[in-house]
């Protein structure tokens, strides 16, 4: 008689149990990359009353007889699969699409979430919303590349990465048209200006015109002295700075009208020196003008033919964005792009190995597998970052609904088991009246 109240407040305590997780569930169906869990039962023990019997020549064999005393939690498994997406624009909102976790740390080590809700704190650290950092690969400081290896915190606004340096300007691309009877080319020449920067930022401009030589579609281009200005308008005088290079003839092939390669499309202004700056030697590339009828027209453009070697000035950070491999890209305003790290995953062998240490974390346990602390770039495994999205809640409560009505039932019925058992006591009692 005494089996069943036992039994009775087993299935009592392991449905209240149940439901405990499913409150915990409910409550947390808006918590951004959370994972729901769920309960298994099994069966305690069963007390044998009678054994099993073989068949004998004369009788048959008999099954055992036996009575079970109760059940209990078998498990409480993580649900690993992936939450609906929630849109937010924020580009340090990140969702991650397939497996893996990020990888933050406080003072107690490294732990792992699901929950790409990111900012960056006053010191320029990208971190979670309880402050963690959050971990990846940095940027050699020598290449600009990415450099793998052990994760470390990723410091977005460090000192060197608010700034963009200036670079001074290496190549210069002419670009127009001579008209070989122009009556200027005889006289002051056809003048056209152009710009650069030199190596702290500082842009300058120079006046350079094209004039006709003795020999047929031959032509002279020569910086004009004393037309360097600063971007103030300050002037540099003639002896601060040298004419070495500054002087170059440019032939036309008279069957194409264009440059002839062979008398060489570049020439180099080196020894530039001004009361300002020292600059660089400059690569002018002149291949693109010809000499055609109609106005003579010539532009300078900062930069080779790919836009590459214009110079800049300095610049400030005006925003930062993620991509799809984790890499973080900061944006100047001098329009200048610079890599300041990738953030990495970590994968694990069996997630659900898991152990949640509260706040969307978890530590990594002698079931889930080790983390290596260097971590994997999640497009190694096929997945992605999304920029601008969070992962939600993967609770379904729906399904949480009806284990919620189906434990309550349970629990319901145990609670008769204890109700009707201790009548039959009572009865059992009423005997000796």
């Amino acid at each position: 008689m005494m089996r069943s109240l036992y039994s009775g407040v087993s299935g009592l305590a392991i449905h209240q149990t149940k439901m405990d997780v499913i409150g915990n569930n409910i409550a947390n169906v808006n918590t951004v990359g959370f994972k729901s869990s769920r309960v298994t039962f099994s069966e305690v023990f069963s007390q044998t009353v009678q054994s099993a019997t073989g068949a004998g020549e004369f009788t048959g064999g008999t099954n055992p007889m036996q009575i079970g005393l109760g059940s209990a939690v078998s498990s409480i498994d993580i649900n690993m699969t992936t939450g609906a997406s929630q849109r937010t624009d924020n580009p340090l909102d990140l969702q991650i699409s397939g497996d893996g976790f990020f990888i933050v740390s406080d003072s107690t080590g490294n732990k792992f979430t699901r929950a790409g809700a990111f900012n960056i704190d006053e010191a320029g650290n990208l971190v979670n919303s309880d402050g963690l950092y959050v971990k990846g690969w940095p940027v050699n400081a020598d290449s600009g590349e990415i450099q793998t290896g052990t994760v470390e915190k990723l410091e977005i606004l460090s000192t060197e990465n608010v700034y963009s340096e200036p670079s001074a300007t290496t190549d210069i691309s002419l670009t127009g048209n001579i008209n070989k009877n122009d009556s200027d080319l005889s006289d002051d020449g056809v003048i056209f200006v152009a710009q650069f920067y030199d190596s702290l930022g500082y842009q300058y401009s120079a006046e350079f015109n094209v004039t006709e030589t003795a020999v047929a579609n031959e032509f002279t281009v020569e910086l004009v002295e004393n037309s360097i200005v600063d971007s103030e308008g300050n002037s540099a005088d003639t002896e601060n700075y040298t004419n070495a290079a500054i002087s170059q003839t440019i032939t036309f092939d008279t069957s194409t009208g264009k440059i002839d390669d062979t008398a060489g499309s570049t020439f180099d202004i080196t020894g530039l020196t001004t009361e300002f700056s020292t600059f660089n030697d400059i690569s002018v590339d002149f291949s693109g003008m010809t000499m055609f009828s109609g106005n003579s027209t010539i532009e300078a453009v900062a930069g080779d033919s790919d836009g590459l070697g214009a110079g800049n000035q300095a610049g400030t950070i005006s925003g930062y964005e993620v991509g799809s491999d984790g890499t973080i890209v900061g944006r100047y305003t001098n329009g200048e792009t610079k890599t300041l790290g990738q953030i990495v995953v970590a994968n694990f062998d069996n997630p659900a190995g898991l152990e949640k240490v509260g706040n969307n974390l978890f530590e990594a346990t002698n079931n889930s597998g080790t983390f290596d602390g260097i971590g994997d770039d999640i497009t190694s495994s096929g997945g992605t970052f999304n920029a601008g999205v969070l992962e939600m809640s993967n609770v379904d409560l729906s399904y949480e609904f009806t284990e919620m009505i189906t434990t309550q039932r349970g629990f319901q019925a145990n609670s008769r088991i204890n109700t009707s058992s201790d009548e039959m006591l009572q009865e059992l009692v009423n005997l000796k009246r």
